[in-house]
């Protein structure tokens, strides 16, 4: 089901995205548009990760096997990174374009890309709610890189309008300042596709490092820990993203006196309930440590 959803959300943002990218870039260059093309070179951006996507979703839903005893979790992150990687590049490149473009003699769009834009804009904040949704529902980082993509765009392609209506209108009212909106932005595009891309990185390598999760998290756990009253205390908890799920590695103190069995099924039971409550916890791991009443 997960699998199957991912595969459905990627192909139709691969089918749009190939839409919007040739209507943006032939109408940003035909309208003379650097906003619009800069847009539609973003678009094109995500093209590409639509398709790594497509490829990798089967990867990260594969079951643990011996040469990967945590699962395959953490292929959607390494996508998630691929896909912030070329989202800084198409920045710089935008940027770059957009400043050269105050050396050479101004040129005003037409009012066909402030159309193209706004097209851009409904069809992407669609897409966004709806690819965001999926992700939320089923903790998927591959698709929640297509969902960020497809909210930059959307502050795109709102920038690109209003910077194209910009332009024609210091050209309409002779307001010279006014005919750099195109230009300017452009490079507010760059902006927000950087921001973007900063993000996704940021929580990429925080999970490849494994970093711990929040605070407020394992608050959680540990109150639902200390519900045991045979838990005597708990000398460690961590917990790590591994892509769609969560691994808790956990080491609690029992009465020296509990025997073996008693502590392997308070372990279990530990095990359970955390898994119950959160859904998005694979593995709890639990070493037992024996309690004495002078400590």
């Amino acid at each position: 089901m997960r699998e199957s959803l991912a595969k459905k959300i990627a192909w139709i943002s691969l089918i749009s995205n190939v839409l919007l990218t040739l209507g943006k870039i032939i109408i940003g260059i035909y309208g003379k548009s650097d906003a619009v093309f800069a847009d539609g070179i973003h678009s094109a951006a995500d093209v590409f990760a639509s398709v790594i996507v497509l490829l990798v979703i089967k990867i990260s839903n594969k079951p643990a096997d011996q040469e990967h005893p945590y699962g395959h979790g953490k292929a959607e992150v390494i996508v998630s990174g691929i896909v912030g990687i070329l989202l800084l590049f198409v920045s710089f490149y935008v940027v770059y374009e957009g400043i050269m473009g105050f050396f050479h003699p101004i040129v005003i769009p037409s009012l066909l890309a402030v159309l193209v834009a706004v097209i851009s804009y409904g069809a992407k904040l669609l897409l966004y709610r709806s690819s965001l949704r999926v992700a939320k529902q089923h903790k998927s980082k591959a698709i929640e890189a297509i969902a960020f993509d497809h909210k930059a765009d959307i502050a795109a392609s709102i920038a690109a309008a209003i910077g194209v209506a910009l332009s024609i209108i210091g050209q309409r009212l002779h307001i010279s300042p006014l005919l750099y909106g195109d230009k300017l932005a452009s490079i507010f595009v760059a902006y927000l596709i950087f921001k973007i891309a900063k993000e996704m990185l940021t929580e990429a390598f925080d999970i490849l490092l494994e970093r711990n999760i929040n605070t407020d998290t394992l608050n959680d756990y540990i109150t639902v820990i200390s519900e045991f009253e045979q838990v005597r205390r708990i000398d460690r908890i961590r917990a790590r993203e591994h892509g769609h799920y969560v691994l808790v590695d956990l080491r609690i103190s029992i009465d020296h006196y509990k025997t073996i069995k008693e502590g392997h099924d308070l372990a279990k039971a530990i095990k359970e309930k955390l898994k119950l409550k959160y859904d998005n916890i694979e593995e709890v791991l639990i070493h037992l440590n024996p309690y004495f009443p002078k400590e």
